[in-house]
């Protein structure tokens, strides 16, 4: 049950976010009532701060957050995948060089990454991209370097070798099929962490501003009437989060599911 609630949750969101657009007749950024208005004719949800219409700006201010955050983490996948295969593979000294060299990067708050990415590129939503790629791969790295050593260190790896496959022979046919679902369920993982920094960003008013909606930032925007209707504040914060909760959960399962199959 709860298995199917977070397929659900995620494809929800996903539909909101995605296909959302699609579903706005009239214009998220026009003014259409009094700011906070509560919900009426016309406008399901209410209106906003600034009087333009919530629901208008629920179905538009999703597809930022989500296609920044899967472009961010595809980025960090493939990066991890190159760096991490790279250090399982190599000797020890290599290895833990390159892993030390991750490290670094990931020391440095994310926030400080994206206010300084931000500052010289303002208004881009590639600097956002930027800091949530440069964040997060130093932990796939890490995950993906110990899944390669483990592997690289089986009886079965010893086997190819011993028969004559060449480096490339064994990656393709003995290591990467073994460690596909640590990088699918890390991947998951990756993109919560990308939705959550994403979303932090819009908060903070970081890439492409104002008028255009998006989640984090209508967050922000809306956060001095929550006493008058948290509607504006509420709706999505809740779409991030069951976003966050129901891929977690997603991973979770993938994990355990990894985790049986060896």
């Amino acid at each position: 049950m709860t298995r199917l609630a977070a397929r659900a949750g995620v494809l929800l969101v996903l539909a909101v976010a995605v296909l959302g657009p699609l579903l706005v007749t009239g214009s998220p950024t026009e003014q259409v009532g009094v700011p906070y208005a509560p919900p009426g004719p016309g406008h399901p949800l209410g209106t906003d701060a600034l009087g333009r219409d919530l629901l208008a700006r629920v179905l538009t201010g999703g597809r930022v957050v989500v296609t920044l955050a899967a472009g961010a983490t595809l980025l960090a996948t493939a990066l991890g995948v190159l760096v991490g295969v790279s250090a399982g593979l190599a000797p020890r000294h290599t290895a833990d060089l390159l892993v030390r060299v991750t490290d670094l990067v990931a020391i440095v708050p994310a926030v400080l990454v994206m206010l300084v990415l931000a500052a010289g590129f303002p208004g881009s939503d590639l600097a956002v991209l930027a800091a949530v790629t440069l964040t997060t791969t130093p932990f796939s790295t890490r995950v993906v370097s110990a899944a390669t050593r483990a592997v690289a260190g089986s009886g079965f790896v010893e086997v190819a070798r011993g028969r004559g496959d060449t480096p490339a022979q064994v990656l393709r046919h003995d290591i990467l099929p073994n460690i596909a679902g640590t990088v699918l369920t890390d991947a998951g993982i990756r993109f919560v962490a990308a939705v959550h920094l994403t979303a932090t960003a819009g908060f903070l008013g970081l890439g492409r501003g104002a008028p255009a909606p998006n989640w984090g930032r209508m967050v922000q925007e809306n956060l001095p009437g929550l006493s008058l209707t948290p509607l504006p504040v509420l709706v999505p914060a809740l779409l991030i989060a069951v976003l966050a909760v129901s891929v977690n959960l997603v991973a979770d399962d993938l994990a355990a599911r990894t985790a049986g199959a060896t």
